[in-house]
């Protein structure tokens, strides 16, 4: 397998520790940020110590020409990419009759066009090197949909959509594409809720507690890796038993 892991969104919790892990598996780690920059570059910092040839590239992933750039820049330093984590994202806590149709399109912009984009610019290489990994970011709630989260829980429903039709497409070119859908993780996208709020959502959970985004990154690698190589157009919900 080729050894370069792009993952976007690397700057948030759960993207750091994706990379973090790569690295330590022996992964090229393509870091991609967007507004996080103090972030990606601690995190550069971390997988060069780890022993990880490493780089971080800024990008818009709604905006496919700033993809496309990426990309070239990516191969320039490293080659093709064969591992694809498509981790970045937005979310959004509002009542649906708030929600604006300029939050709704940005939420698609960023969720769906930007994984779409991604994996447009990715599989070009990948179907010439004769196959690769992708590994697509949901939710828990893009399976269950969630309450004044109408917006969020569409994009993440579209992703789940997009990775079952892209592995029937993709599969004869040897390439798998498989989706992560995490449950409530402890990470920064719970900063607006309360405290009553985590306790209940862990209450909410038979294991008693939020997940790690460490468990989330082990999730991934299992797909990405060859340890899933006979697992293609599955999504893997690692969320301690919130949705069975």
């Amino acid at each position: 397998m080729n050894r370069t892991a792009l993952i976007t969104g690397a700057s948030g919790v759960i993207g750091a520790a994706t990379a973090r892990l790569f690295a330590r598996h022996g992964y090229n780690i393509a870091a991609h940020y967007n507004t996080g920059k103090a972030r990606a570059e601690a995190l550069l910092k971390e997988c060069l110590a780890l022993g990880a040839d490493t780089d971080i590239f800024k990008a818009d992933v709604g905006d496919r020409a700033a993809v496309e750039k990426m990309f070239s820049e990516i191969k320039k330093r490293f080659g093709a990419v064969g591992v694809l984590i498509n981790n970045a994202g937005i979310a959004r806590q509002q009542l649906f009759l708030d929600t604006t149709e300029r939050d709704f399109n940005e939420m698609l912009r960023v969720n769906v066009t930007g994984m779409f984009n991604c994996c447009k610019c990715a599989l070009r290489d990948i179907i010439d090197m004769g196959g690769g990994s992708i590994v697509n970011i949901s939710s828990v709630w893009g399976i269950a949909g969630a309450s004044c989260e109408v917006a969020y829980s569409t994009s993440k429903a579209a992703v789940i959509g997009l990775t079952k039709a892209l592995a029937k497409e993709m599969g004869p070119s040897g390439i798998r594409v498989n989706c992560v859908a995490p449950g409530v993780i402890d990470t920064e996208m719970n900063a607006g809720l309360s405290a009553e709020d985590i306790d209940a959502l862990a209450m909410q959970t038979p294991l008693g507690r939020l997940g790690r985004p460490e468990e989330v990154a082990r999730a991934i690698l299992f797909l990405a890796s060859d340890a899933g190589d006979f697992i293609t157009g599955q999504v893997l919900s690692p969320n301690g038993g919130f949705l069975i």
